[in-house]
């Protein structure tokens, strides 16, 4: 009989386990406290790698963002520069030329009430229109770098998240209250603009403000400066210039008013004053400051003094005095040396003998 042998159990194989060697020289496989971000088991991420420098909770969490947030927060500034730039570029541009006598491009849309001939002989005009330019220049400036900064500095405080509409309502509020405290100061400024726009006046040019007449001197967006005859210098606000005779502008007309007596033959004399007139505006000095040739008038006036004779001759502008002057001191003389009788006191009442004057 066979006795079968006891069969042995089944020999089981315990796995060897092997613990991976660390690798010592990457940040990141130390262990990582309880109170680390979850982003910072993210091998090569930026959270990870700034929460290994700064063990910083909020820090390392916010890296993503802040530095997103931050590239968009540059390239805005950097545009917003470079349009800065390139805006300002195109009105310097646009404002050049003044200086050598040329029109700016600026001002060639805009009406230049100086006549031709003035253009080209006065040198008061190449300041007028340097200044000129380079008001309008300046408020194009200053408005487009206010609008320029002003759009990025909302497109930065958006990117942020920032609510915006309790800051513009803010805005608002004090924008009314510096409207109502400097209210004078912004009507100033917009009357100068708006004199620059419409060249009602210009440097060199004799104006009556109301309150001032002189010739300017300089013109700003706040305060005009002119000089009158005395020499004494005023600045007039713009806000407060209500009206404005300009004397310079186009042309101008000397007006020469010639008195004589009663007895005075009134054609004679009215013929050789016009005689006399003509011959002095024919004269080298004068002859470059009058356009037209004068003008007689006739009879002004009859008072008891006598009878006022009137001529008018067209000039350039501001020149109409020095004209003036010259051609009265011409027709003086002449009605002295044709015996025209001179009008009372100086030539003795009507109907009584005055000093070389026979009695009427």
């Amino acid at each position: 009989m066979t006795v079968p042998l006891p069969t042995p159990p089944p020999t089981t194989t315990t796995p060897v386990t092997t613990t991976p060697t660390p690798d010592l020289s990457s940040p990141l496989s130390s262990p990582l406290p309880v109170q680390a971000p979850a982003c910072a088991t993210d091998q090569g991420s930026l959270c990870a790698r700034v929460y290994q420098l700064t063990q910083t909770d909020w820090l390392s969490r916010s890296a993503d963002e802040l530095v997103g947030h931050g590239v968009v927060v540059l390239l805005i500034l950097v545009v917003a520069v470079v349009l800065r730039f390139a805006v300002h570029r195109a009105i310097n541009r646009l404002t050049a030329g003044a200086g050598q006598g040329r029109v700016p491009t600026l001002l060639r849309p805009l009406r230049d009430r100086a006549v031709r001939t003035l253009r080209d002989a006065a040198p008061l005009m190449v300041e007028r229109r340097a200044q000129r330019a380079q008001a309008i220049g300046s408020v194009l400036r200053s408005f487009s770098t206010i609008l320029i900064y002003g759009v990025a500095f909302v497109l930065v405080l958006g990117e942020f998240g920032v609510n915006l509409a309790p800051i513009i309502a803010s805005a608002g509020i004090v924008g009314v209250a510096i409207g109502f405290g400097a209210q004078n100061l912004v009507r100033d400024f917009l009357s100068g603009i708006f004199m620059m726009l419409e060249d009602q006046y210009g440097v060199g040019d004799v104006v009556d403000l109301g309150e001032a007449t002189g010739t300017v001197e300089a013109v700003g967006l706040r305060v005009t400066t002119l000089r009158d005859i005395a020499g004494t210098v005023w600045y007039v606000r713009n806000g407060e210039v209500l009206r404005v005779g300009n004397s310079s502008q186009g042309y101008s007309v000397a007006v020469v008013d010639i008195p004589v007596g009663h007895s005075a033959d009134v054609d004679e004399a009215i013929e050789i004053a016009e005689r006399a007139a003509i011959t002095e505006c024919a004269e080298e000095k004068i002859a470059a400051k009058v356009i037209a040739p004068p003008e007689m008038l006739g009879v002004q006036s009859v008072t008891a003094e006598g009878v006022l004779l009137r001529l008018t001759i067209r000039t350039r502008p501001g020149e109409q005095w020095a004209v003036q002057r010259a051609v009265a001191a011409e027709v003086k003389s002449a009605l002295d040396d044709a015996g025209v009788p001179a009008p009372y006191p100086f030539a003795g009442r009507p109907g009584v003998a005055g000093p070389g004057t026979p009695a009427v």
